[in-house]
């Protein structure tokens, strides 16, 4: 069973395991430097569907059917979901999976959603609460734009700080008893604010709270950044990264050599212009399953810790005045 650490800190004892795991794409995504790392690129940003909020919902049900397919099982065999996304209430998540008819727990955590996910569906499988679990999420360019920002229509100009919204869905298939790579622990964040207020610099926003998430487990677990194979944020962007590595440093905590970020990854920044790289719920879910979980499998890696970052506001909170909270939750992922 779980065994408690320290506050939000806890390891699993070789309990849990990632029988199998999806991707899927848009077609920018798969232009992108992982491009061929991915289980499926859909070219239609709509998906053949009316608008881009059915489509956002489609990707996610695809990436949750894929996952099933890949561990050659049914919807039936799962006992939870857990899943979320950024659209107001979450419909993305509760129209693409209603047909699944699967029980469901509707989570948000912004952009920190697979990690939180990650974290819920493998305490539930720990306690036998569940044989099998899926944590999954989504987002889209339009969507989120729609929402959060402006009409693609506007033609409103980016600034060098911004990310672009990744259209993505991830899922990851939990077991009690099938795969080899295992969660063997994790860190639940703290909501940290430092002040920052401007939409178009998440990076900077949440840069602190993945830095305070990373020390926290190192510092629990007795670990040094040196342990791991790789440590990944999703999604900083370029600007969130350096200043994470920065604050570590003043910690005495240098992940300079492991560290990776799936929104600096996804995207070839200049070739594809999108300034400071990916964001999204969908960005960090489709490259840890497309991308980290097969070096786990294939043992190109042993040991990686998956932190998820998040910006909890809303387009209201900020025309209040409001700055931006954000949280960072971590995942160890670790192969025998």
């Amino acid at each position: 069973m779980a065994e408690y650490i320290s506050q939000g800190v806890f390891i699993i004892p070789d309990t849990v395991k990632i029988e199998s795991y999806a991707s899927v794409v848009g077609s920018k995504e798969g232009e992108g430097n992982l491009g061929k790392y991915f289980d499926e690129i859909i070219e239609d940003s709509h998906f053949g569907k009316s608008s881009w909020e059915k489509a956002e919902s489609r990707f996610q049900l695809e990436a949750v059917s894929l996952a099933v397919r890949k561990a050659n099982i049914t919807k039936e065999d799962i006992d939870i979901i857990c899943s979320g996304d950024l659209i107001n209430q979450c419909i993305g998540s509760t129209y693409g999976l209603r047909e699944l008819e699967i029980p469901f727990l509707g989570i948000y955590g912004a952009c920190s959603t697979m990690a939180e996910g990650l974290i819920i569906s493998s305490l539930l499988t720990d306690n036998k609460v569940a044989k099998r679990s899926i944590a999954v999420t989504s987002s889209h360019f339009s969507t989120a734009e729609r929402q959060f920002r402006f009409p693609l229509s506007y033609g409103g100009q980016r600034t060098p700080t911004a990310q672009w919204t990744c259209t993505a869905s991830g899922a990851v298939l939990l077991s009690d008893t099938n795969g080899t790579i295992k969660i063997v622990g994790g860190c639940i964040g703290k909501i940290t604010d430092m002040g920052v207020n401007d939409i178009n610099n998440m990076g900077s926003a949440m840069a602190p709270a993945a830095a305070g998430t990373i020390q926290r487990y190192l510092n629990a677990t007795g670990t040094n950044p040196e342990d791991y194979d790789f440590i990944v944020t999703g999604d900083l962007g370029i600007v969130g990264s350096r200043l994470l590595i920065e604050f570590l440093q003043k910690q005495n905590i240098d992940i300079s050599e492991q560290h990776q970020d799936c929104g600096c990854l996804i995207f070839d920044s200049e070739k594809q212009d999108t300034h400071c790289g990916g964001s999204g719920c969908g960005c960090s879910a489709s490259v840890l399953c497309g991308y980290f979980l097969p070096m786990l499998e294939n043992n190109t890696a042993k040991n990686i810790l998956f932190i998820a970052t998040g910006a909890l506001m809303s387009p209201m909170s900020l025309q209040q005045g409001e700055s931006i909270p954000t949280i960072a939750h971590l995942v160890h992922l670790r192969k025998d």
